[in-house]
C-alpha cells in the first residue's frame, strides 16, 4: 500500500465566539446559541451532559423541534422575533432566516476556513480563481471575494444562490467578480474539466445526501470518487489551496485528508481534523464537521 506523503496529525480547529455569534450553553441533547439579538435552541445529539446554566435557556426566542428523520421538524416561537435578520463577521454581513430548516443560513464553525482562505488569497498576489462547490449562502465566497479572488459559486438551489448574492451586496462587495451558477456541483465540475478550465482554489462542502434542482441524487460515498477525479483535472498547476468539509458522515478525518490528497497529489501539505466549538458556560466541546485543507508549498 502506498504511504501518504503529506498526511499530518489530526487537529481540532476551534472557533471562538465572535461578536454576533455565541454558543452560550449546551446539554441534554440541545444547544443554546445567541445569533445576533436572538437566542435559539437547536437539537444537538452530542450534548450528552447536563445544561450548565438552565436559567439562560428561559430567555430563548425560539426552539427547534425535530419530529423525525422522515418528517423533519418545526420552530416553536417562545418570544417575539423577526423571521429574518442580519449579522456580521468582521467585514462580512449576511442575512439569516428562521424557516422550515433547522439551519438559519450560517455555519459559524466555518469561520476558521474563511480566515484561512482570506490569508491565502491575499498572500498569492496574483490573479486568483476560486471555485466554491455546494456554496449555500456564500460566506466562503464573500471571504475570498473580499480578499481579491475571482469566484465561481455553484449550488443546485436557486434560493441559496439568491441568498448568497444578497449577502454579497450586504457586504458591499457587489462589484467583485463573482459568477453564480445554478447547477449540480459534480456535473459542473466535470464540464469545467472538459472545457480545460482551471482554478487556484477549490472549496468543497458536500452534504451527506441531497437532491439537485433536476432531481439528481447526491450520495457522499457514491459520488465523491467522481468529484475527486473532476477536481483533480481542474486544479491549476499554480493552485494554492483546497478546502474540503464533510458533515454528518460516518467516517474519520483521515478520509477527507486522503480525498484532498487524491486531488492535489504529493505536493504541498495537508491539515486535517474536526471543526469544533466550545460552549461559553462550561467549556464543553462540540464537533461540527470533518475537514481537510491543502496548501501549496
Amino acid at each position: 500500500m502506498k504511504k501518504s506523503n503529506n498526511l499530518t496529525s489530526i487537529h481540532l480547529e476551534e472557533v471562538a465566539g465572535w461578536a454576533d455569534y455565541h454558543l452560550l450553553d449546551s446539554g441534554e441533547g440541545k444547544t443554546l446559541e445567541k445569533i445576533g439579538p436572538y437566542l435559539l435552541i437547536r437539537p444537538e445529539a452530542q450534548a450528552i451532559w447536563q445544561k450548565s446554566k438552565p436559567e439562560l435557556w428561559k430567555q430563548a426566542h425560539a426552539m427547534r423541534i425535530e419530529e423525525s428523520k422522515e418528517y423533519g421538524g418545526h420552530w416553536n416561537f417562545l418570544k417575539p422575533m423577526d423571521k429574518t435578520w442580519q449579522i456580521a463577521y468582521k467585514d462580512l454581513r449576511c442575512q439569516l432566516k428562521v424557516a422550515t430548516s433547522r439551519h438559519v443560513g450560517i455555519f459559524p464553525e466555518q469561520a476558521a476556513h474563511w480566515d484561512w482562505m482570506t490569508t491565502r488569497v491575499k498572500k498569492a498576489r496574483k490573479p486568483f480563481k476560486m471555485l466554491n462547490l455546494f456554496g449555500y449562502t456564500g460566506l466562503a465566497t464573500l471571504a475570498a471575494a473580499s480578499a481579491g479572488a475571482e469566484v465561481t459559486h455553484v449550488d443546485s438551489s436557486k434560493h441559496a444562490l439568491s441568498w448568497a448574492s444578497y449577502n454579497l451586496k450586504l457586504s458591499g462587495l457587489a462589484d467583485r467578480p463573482v459568477r453564480w451558477i445554478a447547477d449540480d456541483a459534480l456535473k459542473f465540475a466535470q464540464r469545467e474539466a472538459r472545457r480545460g478550465n482551471k482554478y487556484q482554489g477549490l472549496v468543497l462542502d458536500p452534504p451527506k445526501f441531497g437532491r439537485g434542482a433536476d432531481g439528481q441524487v447526491w450520495d457522499f460515498f457514491k459520488k465523491m470518487p467522481e468529484l475527486i477525479d473532476a477536481c483533480r483535472q481542474i486544479l491549476a498547476d499554480d493552485a494554492d489551496f483546497i478546502v474540503l468539509t464533510a458533515y454528518a458522515i460516518s467516517a474519520s478525518a483521515v478520509i477527507t485528508a486522503q480525498a484532498v490528497e487524491a486531488i492535489a497529489g504529493a505536493r504541498g501539505s495537508i491539515e486535517t481534523g474536526e471543526l469544533v466549538m466550545r460552549d461559553e458556560s462550561a467549556g464543553h466541546m462540540l464537533s461540527h464537521a470533518l475537514y481537510s485543507r491543502w496548501k501549496a508549498d
